[in-house]
């Protein structure tokens, strides 16, 4: 099953995409709550090229990566990776509004769909309140 979860920001998508794929951007706005963090980020795009994520609980108590593969990129466009057995599609979609930021990934069976679509959504709400801020809106 696929989850797509997706935000509108009103920014150039130039702007956008550096601020997805540049690590120290990664690390200010990769979480789904305010009790976690990225610690470490990583970023080789190109189709081949790898990212990891490093999340982790600022109590100190848990943390994972999150990593894998890409397999295509279109800049400015798309973004397509593998990770585990699991794909993600990242489409960037310029509007009248903005640019719409639409995520869709294959969902895992350890969490319920309805506790993925938040914590993707929370971490999609953050990256755009993240972008804002560096327009200073």
């Amino acid at each position: 099953m696929n989850i797509t979860v997706e935000t509108t920001i009103a920014a150039p998508v130039a702007l956008v995409w550096q601020t997805w794929t540049t690590p120290a951007d990664i690390q200010q706005w990769n979480a789904a709550s305010d009790d976690w963090h990225t610690t470490a980020a990583s970023v080789d795009l190109r189709v081949g090229g790898t990212f990891s994520s490093r999340m982790e609980a600022k109590d100190g108590s848990m943390g994972f990566d999150f990593a894998g593969t890409y397999t295509q990129v279109v800049e400015h466009r798309l973004i397509e990776c593998a990770f585990g057995d699991r794909t993600l599609r990242v489409e960037f979609l310029p509007g009248p509004e903005g640019v719409t930021v639409r995520e869709t990934f294959e969902a895992e069976s350890t969490h319920s769909e309805e506790q993925q679509r938040a914590g993707w959504q929370a971490i999609l709400d953050n990256f755009a309140r993240h972008v804002r801020g560096k327009l200073g809106a």
